[in-house]
């Protein structure tokens, strides 16, 4: 069995599906962060069979995008670290409104044409996790998109 050290101070995202952690890693920019970060892909897991973990060290909690999470995959469990132990749980929630997460790949939409206009999309419909372009209405979900 694989065993990674713990964090004297950090962060765990926990409970990401096996094969995912990548995709976090640059969706979160964490590839801009001068910290360590271990990438623990196909963990065993009895609750999912196997799952990704992603440590990171440090007190770097205000420069990760939660909002990007949520839409990600709102069943990821955030872990902050303090002297060794978890001191904190987050369960993350699908956010109502996500800003430049997506690009609209409408070539009609007005973020096609205004480059510095935000690219908004709303929760449009939480059960199929279908995400809408504020502008243009275009369709998006995390499962298919990311």
């Amino acid at each position: 069995m694989l065993n990674i050290s713990g964090l004297n101070e950090g962060i765990v995202l926990d409970h990401i599906k096996a094969g995912k952690s990548l995709d976090i890693y640059y969706q979160l920019k964490l590839d801009k962060l001068d910290c360590q970060i271990a990438i623990i892909k196909n963990a065993h897991s009895k609750k999912m069979g196997r799952k990704d973990i992603i440590k990171i060290e440090g007190d770097v909690l205000n420069q990760i995008d939660l909002n990007v999470l949520g839409y990600i995959d709102h069943k990821i469990t955030v872990n902050i670290i303090r002297d060794q132990r978890i001191v904190e749980k987050r369960v993350l929630d699908r956010p109502d409104q996500i800003t430049n997460i997506l690009k609209c790949r409408n070539p009609r939409c007005i973020t096609s044409i205004e480059q510095e206009l935000p690219h908004i999309f709303y929760l449009a419909d939480e059960k199929n996790e279908i995400y809408r372009c504020k502008y243009c209405d275009e369709a998006y979900s995390p499962t298919t998109h990311i």
